[in-house]
């Protein structure tokens, strides 16, 4: 019998070191919101914008590459310098991505290297004005992306740092042309470079994140960190940009 139950748990040793691991990440966040839409309005805005980001991570301790799948969605009201005019602001973010990851350090040092496939989709809308009120934002983007993870111990207790990287390289984005109105585009059916393709050069965005974890238990660990978001993109003659700082808190979960 003893032999019965010694076979069987050398069974499963390996059945459970192939299982696969994954982490998800539930993180709210609030700050500052800058947005220029060269469409709508020479002007710029500030105000205060929200952000929910949803994390999951998927790996195999015996293979090299892992996965990940980011869920963001912001939302931001802002005004100009006069403060008579407000601009609403919304948007959702898809991030899906592959990353080889290294160990060094005695496994306290995480590297991750790859890329990302973004699809954004938002919309920007002028309170004070009935002159081509809104903008839609419709694009995607091909990121080379980088992780590093440093875990370490403070206080007798366990805690991980985190930087996260994200380059838009090349991509598509939806515009309407300088003058042209969405009347035109839509019921009119007169495309004027309206599809454009983006590189590094014409969009010159990028997507960071700064973040420290406390694992207060070898299941659950609390998150807190910055999130920035810089997009910007000069084509068919107009200027936009947002750019998005958030103080960022939430909870991780392991399984």
């Amino acid at each position: 019998m003893k032999n019965k139950l010694l076979l069987l748990l050398i069974t499963l040793v390996p059945l459970h070191a192939a299982a696969q691991e994954s982490t998800s990440a539930n993180i709210i966040g609030v700050g500052s919101s800058g947005i220029l839409d060269t469409y709508i309005n020479q002007e710029k805005f500030s105000g205060i914008g929200f952000t929910y980001l949803y994390i999951k991570e998927h790996a195999k301790p015996e293979k090299r590459w892992n996965s990940i799948i980011e869920h963001e969605l912001d939302l931001s009201t802002t005004k100009d310098r006069s403060k008579d005019n407000q601009m609403i602001e919304g948007s959702y973010n898809l991030y899906w991505g592959r990353y080889r990851h290294w160990q060094l350090l005695g496994d306290r040092l995480l590297l991750q290297a790859g890329g990302l496939a973004n699809a954004n989709l938002g919309f920007l809308y002028d309170m004070t004005t009935s002159n081509n009120p809104a903008q839609a934002r419709l694009s995607l983007n091909l990121m080379p992306a980088g992780i590093a993870t440093y875990h370490f111990p403070l206080f007798g207790k366990q805690f991980s740092l985190r930087y996260e990287l994200n380059v838009p390289l090349v991509g598509i984005m939806f515009s309407p042309n300088y003058g042209q109105s969405y009347y035109e585009i839509f019921n009119r059916g007169n495309y004027d470079h309206n599809i454009v393709p983006t590189t590094l050069v014409s969009a010159p965005s990028f997507r960071q994140m700064l973040s420290l974890d406390w694992h207060t238990s070898g299941k659950w660990s609390l998150r807190v960190g910055y999130l920035g978001n810089y997009q910007q993109a000069e084509v068919n003659n107009l200027k936009q940009h947002i750019y998005a700082h958030r103080v960022m808190i939430g909870i991780v979960v392991r399984r």
